[in-house]
């Protein structure tokens, strides 16, 4: 049975696509059978966090009734496979996030787990993205604007039927002003979470390379928080072990 799984941070800047394309990766190393789309549509990078920013078929082209979305997935070196979106303002024109829900019907049956990067904020393409999913992962940065627009994401999906598997903290750096864990917990209530990822100058080089951190930086704790995430989420037991020099200095 496919899980088709929106991600949604409900504010910009808390590196959402970074986490879903790592997480995608991740997860295809688990032996799943992943899918990635992009389903922000007004300011997409999925695409360029794997390197591949240009696609001749696009989802774009699929809401468009040009293409078949099989049509859009193409697939990267890592075994995940991705459905990216057009970055021109001219893929814009004749497309409307509404469809999205039934167009991603159609990967049913395709794959174990579907991830959908969505969009920033909680406008028309976060809604559609929510709707068309059966599970939804929140992901947010440890600041209370972060937090606040979380809670209001997670009450959304809750109103439309979606169930909530929990949240991811992003860019967590243990900095005085940050909010504590359990603060966050207390904020976003049932909403159990699943992972801390830290703030880490890997998780910077590799964008810049263009390139999953769980790939060009494996050994980095930001690798293996996002690696014990997509065990949660898949099921499958951690068994990676710390490396020595982690045990001198914890």
């Amino acid at each position: 049975m496919t899980r088709i799984i929106a991600c949604v941070s409900g504010k910009g800047g808390v590196g959402k696509t970074t986490i879903v394309s790592n997480l995608g990766v991740a997860l295809a190393a688990l032996g799943k059978n992943v899918i990635v789309v992009d389903t922000n549509l007004t300011t997409p990078n999925l695409g360029i966090h794997f390197g591949m920013p240009l696609y001749p078929t696009t989802i774009h082209d699929v809401l468009k009734g040009t293409a078949s979305i099989r049509d859009a997935i193409y697939h990267h070196d890592s075994g995940v496979k991705i459905v990216p979106a057009g970055l021109s303002l001219r893929d814009l024109r004749g497309v409307d996030s509404k469809d999205l829900p039934n167009v991603l019907l159609d990967l049913l049956g395709s794959a174990d787990m579907v991830l959908l990067d969505s969009s920033a904020g909680l406008g028309k393409e976060t809604l559609s993205s929510i709707e068309a999913a059966d599970e939804m992962m929140v992901i947010t940065s440890p600041e209370l604007t972060s937090v606040a627009d979380a809670l209001k994401a997670s009450k959304l999906a809750q109103q439309l039927g979606t169930k909530v598997i929990g949240a991811a903290i992003n860019r967590v750096s243990g900095k005085p002003h940050e909010m504590r864990t359990e603060d966050v917990q207390n904020m976003l209530g049932d909403a159990e979470i699943l992972a801390k990822i830290p703030e880490h100058i890997d998780v910077q080089k590799a964008i810049a390379k263009r390139n999953p951190v769980v790939l060009s930086a494996p050994n980095s704790p930001a690798s293996r928080e996002i690696r014990k995430l997509a065990g949660r989420i898949a099921g499958i037991e951690n068994t990676e072990k710390l490396p020595w020099y982690r045990f001198l200095f914890r």
